[in-house]
């Protein structure tokens, strides 16, 4: 069987596994049965049994990775259709977009150096909350390997949604603009697909929230990869 015929296969795999997943969570939503969580599980799985190399994997499955930006900019619709949101909250929206910006990179630095963790993770950990487009891109100047920042991408924004909810609770968030951006800052496209499920304000507030996340920390990625490596 040639390279080509097993890359249409891998892509096709692909997109079977994320169908039946959909539904499988649609029925039990727990952690485990996420897409973003079981859908790469069971692909690592049938690559591993199957021992197909993630170069062929790759090969024709690349395109699947590319429809991330279109998808990020469509979160700009809903946005664009609530102005008035942002109008009224643009002071407090633009600070913690900037805060949310220093803190994330920070403290992932901070806390991998704290854990002695090889440069190249800490590299990669520098742009984990912001979503895989902008953060593959952030990632070139830092010095970030982008197999590491589309994992620490992932997980971040698992998590986030995961124990968004929980958080907010715990320390009495209640307003829906504060858990809109709390979810776009901290973990991008997966907990402003959370944000949309618990209202329209929050999901907007999320969407812009994490296109500008993403937007200051490709700017400012030379700048922050300067002082955090080369000062």
């Amino acid at each position: 069987m040639n390279d080509l015929i097993i890359s249409l296969i891998c892509v096709v795999l692909t997109l079977l596994v994320y169908y039946l997943n959909k539904r499988l969570y649609r029925r039990w939503r727990t952690l485990l049965l996420m897409p973003l969580v079981m859908t790469p599980l069971v692909l690592v799985v049938l690559l591993l049994v199957t021992h197909v190399s993630w170069k062929d994997y790759i090969a024709e499955s690349h395109w699947l990775l590319w429809l991330l930006g279109p998808a990020t900019l469509a979160f700009a619709v809903p946005v664009y259709e609530n102005q008035e949101i942002i109008k009224r909250h643009w002071l407090s929206l633009s600070l913690g977009v900037a805060t949310a910006t220093l803190v994330s990179v920070c403290s992932s630095v901070w806390l991998a150096r704290l854990l002695t963790l090889p440069e190249s993770i800490q590299r990669s950990l520098a742009v984990r909350s912001i979503t895989t487009p902008f953060a593959l891109a952030a990632a070139k100047p830092i010095g970030g390997q982008p197999d590491l920042v589309a994992l620490f991408v992932v997980i971040t924004g698992v998590f986030g949604m995961a124990v968004g909810d929980f958080l907010f609770l715990r320390i009495a968030i209640k307003q829906g603009v504060a858990k809109g951006a709390g979810f776009g800052a901290a973990s991008h496209g997966a907990g402003t697909a959370r944000a949309y499920q618990i209202g329209q304000q929050e999901g907007v507030v999320s969407s812009l929230v994490m296109m500008l996340s993403g937007v200051v920390t490709v700017i400012l990625a030379p700048l922050l990869g300067h002082l955090m490596w080369q000062a």
